[in-house]
């Protein structure tokens, strides 16, 4: 499967469910997860991301990225699984 084949170029959500998953959701994620992984990572950067994060976890359990990947970060992990 193609990423245009889940979510064409003029698309930029899809529903599953109750839930919308944005375009970028996962892109964001990584990019989030990388600042929480830092541990240099200034305390205005981590809060932010943290927010962030939780806002995409709906989406993100939605379309089942923690079903085939696991975290490799044991704090960051621990983070996740805390989530609601």
């Amino acid at each position: 499967m193609r990423a245009q084949d889940v979510l064409p170029d003029h698309r930029n959500e899809v529903r599953i469910g109750e839930v919308v998953a944005r375009k970028g959701s996962v892109a964001a994620f990584l990019a989030n997860a990388r600042v929480l992984a830092d541990p240099a990572a200034p305390a205005p950067a981590r809060a932010q991301a943290e927010r962030d994060t939780r806002e995409l976890l709906p989406a993100l359990r939605a379309l089942g990225l923690f079903e085939v990947m696991e975290l490799r970060d044991p704090q960051l992990r621990a983070w996740l699984d805390a989530q609601p």
